[in-house]
């Protein structure tokens, strides 16, 4: 018996999903276990594992769609099975643009289902050239042999119609606006700045890349994470979430860390930062970071963190500030790290700085709270043997 397959919940705030690749076709055979199609959330993309077998019979979401959860996917059942029952009306079309002819036998049950294999004809050039400017090919009509769309069709179009590029916003990036305006709008910002000395910093990397491979190496921003950590097991204040009637101090220390990627922004989480030495906190990151942008990274790695930081440092920026990663209640940013005169013993000198911003919600940290944790990690900073003790 034919069974429908849903839009799965793939992470605690998925409302919808789209579908970017489907791994098998009509008229495909699936086994329990294989994985039907690569669905995007609100957080990442991820492998959809389907827990029956049969003949993929129906697909009611076109690659590059999106649905609700819980609504229809696909349908899975036995191989010419009637199936016109199962779909909602509103699929109706769908299922008639896929079906070309249906065969029955004498008892009048479905002996085969022939679907069609829509197919527009497009040189690789034309497609390529479609593709970088972003025009929809199924609005072109080709003037090459047998309608092919050739180069100048779609040059044509794009002049006589003076087109705009224009890219839907993926389920990722709504997230991150609504995300992100919400935090802006709601919790009350303020920002500390500060200028740190990292010549001993860099002194320490250097010895312990020295004696690493250069797989192990381990960057600036593991370093800044594990002091990030350490200051926090100071100063539980600042490792808390608001709610309305009260307020959450974690336990744990989880730190997440923000990854750009193509078309947004995601932040894998490292549990208990704190607890973890710095070659584990440099493996878990270089792994989650490739995972994240090739967007195989779990929904649980990517959530439940309790303080985050942005680091844009290696892009040459000096300095910014961030916007607080709801619900965590502060956000450090990171900036590149420069050479320029400091005092140093009552003399000028060439010195190694970095400077670095904390966002705060005011509604949880007051300023001397938000100072006091900078003056902690400074100096972790200043004097990083410290974080390993």
């Amino acid at each position: 018996m034919a069974e429908i397959i849903t839009m799965p919940q793939l992470s605690d705030t998925m409302e919808e999903g789209t579908v970017i690749k489907w791994n098998k076709k009509i008229g495909d055979k699936v086994l329990e276990g294989d994985i039907l199609a690569e669905i995007e959330t609100d957080k990442a993309t991820q492998d959809f594992e389907i827990d029956v077998s049969g003949v993929l019979l129906f697909i009611g979401v076109h690659e590059g769609e999106k649905t609700r959860v819980n609504e229809i996917l696909a349908i899975i059942g036995e191989e010419g099975e009637d199936i016109h029952h199962l779909i909602p009306k509103n699929n109706k079309d769908n299922i008639k643009n896929n079906i070309e002819g249906i065969s029955y036998n004498e008892k009048g049950k479905v002996e085969e289902i022939k679907y069609k294999k829509d197919r527009i004809f497009i040189s690789p050039l034309a497609r390529k050239i479609a593709k970088e400017i972003g025009i929809s090919i199924k609005d072109i009509e080709g003037s090459g042999e047998n309608g092919r769309i050739i180069k100048k069709d779609i040059e044509s179009f794009h002049d006589n119609k003076k087109f705009q590029k224009t890219i839907s916003h993926s389920s990722m990036r709504k997230k991150i606006a609504y995300h992100l305006s919400f935090s802006k709008f709601s919790a009350p910002h303020y920002y500390i700045f500060s200028e740190i000395n990292v010549d001993q910093l860099i002194e320490f990397r250097k010895k312990i890349n020295d004696k690493l491979s250069i797989e192990e190496r381990i960057s600036f921003n593991d370093i800044i994470i594990k002091a990030v950590a350490k200051a926090l097991n100071t100063h539980p204040n600042m490792n808390t979430s608001w709610r309305e009637e009260e307020i959450i101090y974690y336990s744990d220390i989880n730190i997440g860390v923000a990854v750009a990627l193509e078309d947004g922004l995601i932040v894998p989480v490292i549990k208990n930062a704190d607890k973890k030495s710095l070659l584990q906190i440099s493996k878990e990151i270089k792994d989650k970071v490739s995972r994240s942008k090739l967007r195989k990274i779990q929904a649980e790695e990517i959530e439940n963190s309790t303080f985050t930081v942005s680091n844009l440092g290696m892009y040459g920026v000096e300095s910014f500030t961030s916007i607080i990663n709801i619900p965590n209640s502060s956000i450090l940013s990171i900036g590149s790290i420069i050479k320029k005169p400091i005092v140093k013993d009552d003399k000028i000198v060439v010195g190694s700085v970095m400077k670095i911003t904390l966002s705060c919600d005011h509604r949880i940290i007051d300023g001397a709270n938000g100072s006091s944790y900078i003056l902690s990690l400074r100096k972790f900073l200043e004097d990083p043997i410290t974080i390993l003790f």
